[in-house]
């Protein structure tokens, strides 16, 4: 067998088969049919009792085709969707410490073409029971997004084997080498790649991002937990599974049973547990009732849903100790091999943050909470140079917000087109805000699609406002932990020799063949399953006199009212157990006995740790603030103008994208020997902040200074301020008033609401 990894499009073998024969014969067969049909579907019980025959049949073949999809892809030794032509730039497997991902280059489609000087873009595909390519399943979709937006797109995806002694460690120094190589490819590119993690890809290219900040431009991380206790009582549910089953030892066990390996169908079979009305009713409902129409959806999705992966038992007990049950991320308690601490607090690069209120997975408690963890005050967050941004979405699930085609068209699109605005943001917290832009909106001309891009100053206190533990919480997940490293060894002296003497690799293989994530696919299977090799004929058959039942038909009516009563008493099942398990959770945990036999005290002292100080860093952060103290009162007129834009605009709290889009407009128009490249607008942008936020009344007062003897020049560059300033319409009174100082300072008389007849002709100084 080829050991290449083979990671392209998808395989067009079992496409489902949905139009009917076509030709003189199967026309004149339709036509004799006509006469009988019509007398069926003049009863309407008749009329159902042949569409539901129909439509049962039809389904039938949709299962025949996932299984024969299931199978094409446990044959492959790169099982990926990813519906992108791409070349292999690195393997993994060649590393001094293999792993088994693989670096590889996205070919755009003929009518794309891609800017070199754009910065380049890598997704990381989640590694969490399924196998790569969700990121690029569909041409609606981050890796889509991307390359229509001409970047350059890279894409990390894996083989279904991981190597053998393969560490998170060792993926996060390959995936480190992947990002330089990609740097390395691109030197004309404006900025340092941006990369792309979905789910488990987020925190892993964040660790990565805390131990090589020199190598990464802006990190975005989607519907990835990074504070792993948060949530909030009454949702939530996934964080009390580790309490509920007294820790992680029987990841062990599993690792043991599996002979080394861990079999991500557990971690799906996790996932469809919390709603089990769409695992066990409205998926496949969803087929039946919409069967002309919905299995090429359906199979698409499920290609990548029965494509199930496998972990090394060590990497997976790592993950479960240390992050999961641990939540030893966010507080800085990890350490590589070498000593290196995975501190968040190290990441300079913007970090952008896509969560849902829809997802149960990774709640926005899980996704935010790290940062509370980090900072305990807002001018904290602007010392140390960090920039963070976070979208909330109001509704989407955990996989819509990394799968779903409307999130890729509205939010990772917006992300995208203003991820170099983003990557100029002085150092805070920023919430990204993304609304539909109306006809009458002001400079409509300057909106790229259909939405109003804007970033909003936010918080700590946003944050908190989420929900969230209080000290309670956190001394029971703290007991949890306890618990869980007790349980674990006691599991590792007693019980795991005994586990590793009787299994063998045999075994282990027949484990994870009869796990029924496996065999629900394999047995619709007609290459394996005689019993459905004549369905794709009784399907043909149906298909070509196929005639939908009408909508009108009251037992149609009745059928969808029944499904929706299943689901209710589904859903209520759900509710009802997740209630439940939190009470048993709050109830073991909450014991004052157990609490001290663990070691921990009832008052709590001793739970949730808090990333620890570090006296160099608080020291580089008085040497800045005294040499930006230093330079308060030099500059040329770029920073008199930034410095006027940045006190103008602080009281409004807000960004807009119009404006960025006008300012690179500007810039565009300008002699190429006078175009200032992103890096260095970025860094001057950053440093007049900073001093802004340090002396604001001497900063500004300091402006006349910067500023060119030339009054025609310095009308000009008025100009362009109020036209940057005013683009998303009026502006608040306090502005104005900061406006008309700025007006005085430049030396200006007129008046406030004053516009440049054509501003994008005028050159910026």
């Amino acid at each position: 067998m080829n050991d290449q990894p083979r990671i392209g499009t998808m395989s067009e073998t079992n496409r489902p088969r949905t139009e009917p024969p076509s030709g003189p014969q199967a026309v004149q067969d339709r036509a004799s049919g006509i006469g009988a049909l019509d007398l069926l579907w003049a009863n309407p019980v008749q009329e159902y009792w042949v569409d539901a025959c129909q439509r049962f049949v039809l389904t039938l073949d949709v299962l025949r085709q996932r299984g024969n999809n299931y199978l094409e892809q446990a044959a492959r030794i790169s099982p990926s969707v990813l519906n992108f032509e791409a070349d292999v730039v690195m393997d993994g497997r060649t590393f001094e410490r293999p792993v088994n991902y693989v670096l590889v280059r996205i070919k755009p489609p003929a009518a794309v073409t891609i800017d070199p000087r754009k910065r380049p873009f890598i997704v990381f595909d989640p590694r969490a029971g399924q196998g790569p390519g969700i990121g690029g399943m569909k041409s609606d979709s981050e890796i889509g997004e991307v390359v229509q937006a001409g970047h350059p797109c890279y894409f990390v995806g894996f083989l279904e084997n991981p190597m053998p002694g393969q560490t998170v460690e060792d993926v996060c120094r390959a995936e480190a080498r992947f990002v330089a190589k990609v740097a390395e490819l691109h030197p004309e590119a404006e900025g340092k790649p941006c990369l792309i993690g979905n789910c488990q890809a987020g925190w892993q290219i964040i660790m990565m991002s805390a131990i090589r900040p020199d190598v990464v431009g802006p990190v975005m991380v989607a519907g990835a937990p990074l504070s792993y206790w948060a949530g909030v009582h009454g949702g939530s549910p996934m964080r009390y599974l580790g309490g509920l089953l007294g820790g992680t030892w029987l990841t062990a066990l599993f690792g043991d049973l599996g002979n080394g390996r861990f079999d991500g169908a557990y971690l799906v079979g996790n996932f469809e547990s919390l709603k089990p009305s769409n695992t066990y009713w409205t998926k496949l409902y969803n087929v039946y009732s919409k069967v002309d129409t919905e299995a090429p959806r359906f199979l698409e999705f499920e290609k990548w849903w029965g494509n199930l992966i496998l972990l090394n038992a060590e990497e997976m007990q790592w993950i479960a100790d240390q992050l999961f049950v641990g939540n030893k991320l966010s507080s800085g308690e990890l350490c590589t091999s070498d000593g290196v601490r995975f501190d968040l607090r190290n990441i300079k690069s913007p970090i952008v943050v896509l969560c849902s209120r829809g997802d149960n997975i990774t709640p926005p408690q899980q996704a935010l909470d790290w940062i509370l963890d980090l900072y305990n005050h807002d001018d904290e967050v602007i010392a140390n140079g960090q920039t963070i941004v976070y979208t909330l979405h109001q509704s989407i699930g955990h996989l819509g917000i990394f799968v779903s085609s409307k999130v890729a068209t509205k939010e990772d699109k917006e992300l995208v087109n203003f991820m170099d605005m983003i990557d100029l943001l002085p150092p805070g917290l920023y919430e990204a805000v993304i609304t539909e832009a109306p006809d009458d909106a002001e400079n409509r001309e300057l909106v790229n699609g259909g939405y109003l891009f804007s970033l909003e100053a936010r918080t700590l206190g946003d944050i908190r406002a989420l929900g969230g533990n209080d000290a309670a919480d956190d001394l029971r997940f703290a007991t949890v932990r306890a618990v869980s490293e007790m349980n674990v060894g006691m599991y590792r002296t007693f019980l795991g020799p005994a586990v590793r003497n009787l299994v063998t690799e045999h075994s282990a293989n027949l484990m994870r063949h009869l796990h029924p994530n496996r065999m629900r696919f394999e047995m619709f299977s007609d290459k394996k399953n005689p019993l459905m090799q004549p369905v794709a004929a009784w399907a043909d058959s149906i298909r070509a006199q196929r005639k939908p039942i009408s909508a009108g038909n009251p037992l149609l009516k009745l059928q969808q009212e029944t499904s929706n009563q299943i689901v209710k008493f589904l859903d209520a099942f759900a509710e009802a157990r997740d209630a439940a398990c939190e009470g048993i959770f709050m109830a073991t945990y909450d014991q004052p006995w157990l609490q001290a036999l663990v070691g921990l005290r009832a008052d709590g002292a001793q739970t949730r740790q808090h990333v620890e100080r570090e006296l160099a860093r608080e020291a580089g952060v008085q040497r800045t603030r005294a040499e930006l103290n230093d330079r308060i009162d030099q500059g040329s007129s770029i920073e008199a103008a930034l410095r006027a834009v940045i006190y103008v605009q602080h009281p409004e709290r807000k960004l807009d994208g119009r404006g960025f889009t006008m300012l690179n407009e500007f810039n565009s128009e300008l002699p190429p020997e006078k175009q200032m490249s992103l890096a260095v607008f970025k860094e001057r942008l950053k440093e007049q902040y900073l001093i802004m936020m340090l002396d604001e009344e001497r900063a500004v007062a300091t402006i006349p200074k910067l500023l060119p003897a030339d009054g025609a020049e310095r009308s000009a560059m008025m100009r362009v301020i109020r036209s940057i300033l005013s683009v998303g319409g009026s502006l608040s009174d306090e502005a104005r008033r900061r406006l008309a100082r700025v007006d005085a300072l430049f030396g200006e008389t007129k008046a406030v609401s004053a516009q440049p007849s054509n501003p994008l002709q005028i050159p910026a100084a």
